[in-house]
């Protein structure tokens, strides 16, 4: 009897030592066999970043957040640092979530989950920051430019992390700049210049610094308007393409100029209109009111600004009533002059069609020769007379040597 109780008593211990060692394996498993679980997260800057760490096993372990400082936010659902931006979102056995609101540069780093079993389990999570560049600026506009000047513009932004990227365009058009970042402490600040030289072309353009970064759904843009002063240009039109008597006729003074050049003076023949009566200033405008023969001359135009002044002429022929009128403006050699390319050219034909035309010709007389025959026959020179020489002339005529004639 005592060695059966004896051997249910080891037997019953053999069992609870299996029961202990499969709960200590059960509870290896469910704590110290684990790390907890973290995500990296990145978020823009001035918004809110939530830190998780999860387990899937615990027996009543607690978990904890730490900064990159290794100073503890929370502890379970306990608030360790006194810092009202960090909020707890969720505590459990199983998660821990805390919320940083109002996220700065200086929040980026490396964060440490822990799981306090023996020994101590953690795993990192680092949080990116991303720096909101800051709206560019346009500096280096002279207003307004000269034509022919040299100028700079310069665009800057800052706070960038990382670094912005700069494009220029002029108009709608994207030009290339030269661009350089500086780091500033975590961020960065960057300038892109625009070097070019000034012309009337430019004036009006619109230049554009467009800011593109990752923290940006939409780029940053600034436009500067470029003006530009320059000297004049003046040119004349007219109403009436032939001008006849009785005819109501027009010139006007197209001017480019900026400034506007101010004001235009009228002139006929290098003096005053002579009829102020029937010519009329207004402006830019001449109105001659009804043409004459004595409106014929050459009609000047002179404005000017600061930069310089420019003058326009038109010669103005004034054609009888009835005239049919040329094809083209008679005006129109007056205004531009002839084309002595055009004419020497068609000269130079002319004059080598002339010549190609002889040295045929030529060659045609040389190739159709003409025929005579002579009456001097063989022994005509002998006979003692003048009639028996015709005789004897007549009778060799079949014999007689043939003489050969050129006409040239």
């Amino acid at each position: 009897m005592i060695v059966k109780q004896h051997l249910i008593f080891i037997l019953y211990s053999l069992c609870a030592s299996v029961f202990k060692v499969a709960g200590t394996k059960s509870k290896a498993k469910g704590s110290q066999g684990q790390f907890p679980i973290t995500q990296n997260v990145t978020v823009v800057e001035g918004g809110a970043a939530n830190m998780t760490c999860r387990v899937d096993y615990n027996d009543n372990t607690s978990l904890q957040w730490s900064n990159p400082a290794q100073q503890t936010l929370f502890f379970g659902d306990k608030k360790a640092l006194r810092d009202h931006r960090i909020e707890l979102v969720r505590a459990s056995w199983q998660e821990l979530t805390i919320k940083i609101g109002d996220v700065s540069l200086s929040d980026e780093g490396q964060y440490t989950c822990s799981l306090f079993t023996m020994p101590v389990k953690t795993t990192k999570a680092f949080l990116t920051v991303l720096g909101v560049p800051s709206r560019p600026e346009i500096t280096g506009f002279t207003k307004p430019a000269m034509e022919g000047d040299i100028i700079t513009l310069t665009c800057t932004t800052s706070g960038s992390k990382p670094a912005a990227n700069i494009r220029w365009f002029r108009n709608d058009k994207e030009v290339q700049g030269s661009t350089k970042a500086n780091a500033t402490g975590k961020s960065f600040t960057v300038r892109s210049t625009l070097q070019f030289q000034v012309d009337r072309r430019d004036d009006g353009v619109a230049y554009t610094c467009s800011v593109e970064h990752v923290a940006l759904s939409n780029p940053y843009m600034t436009t500067e308007v470029l003006e530009v002063h320059y000297a004049p240009h003046l040119e004349i039109s007219h109403s009436v393409i032939i001008p006849q008597e009785g005819q109501y006729f027009k010139l006007e003074c197209v001017s480019i100029g900026n400034p506007i050049p101010e004001p235009v003076l009228w002139s006929k023949d290098g003096g005053e209109l002579p009829d102020i009566e029937r010519m009329i200033v207004e402006g830019r405008e001449l109105t001659i009111t009804t043409l004459n023969k004595t409106d014929n001359g050459t009609y000047r135009c002179e404005a000017s600004n600061h930069l310089g002044t420019s003058s326009a002429e038109y010669v103005l022929f004034v054609y009888a009533k009835d005239f049919p009128g040329p094809t083209t403006d008679p005006n129109a050699l007056g205004q531009h002059g002839p084309d002595h390319a055009l004419i020497g050219g068609v000269v130079a034909v002319v004059v080598f069609i002339t010549l190609c035309l002889i040295i045929v010709l030529g060659r045609y007389l040389a190739r159709h020769k003409g025929t005579y025959l002579t009456h001097e026959a063989k022994g005509a020179e002998d006979a003692p007379d003048a009639d028996t020489a015709i005789i004897n002339a007549e009778g060799n005529h079949v014999h007689a040597e043939e003489k050969k004639e050129y006409f040239i």
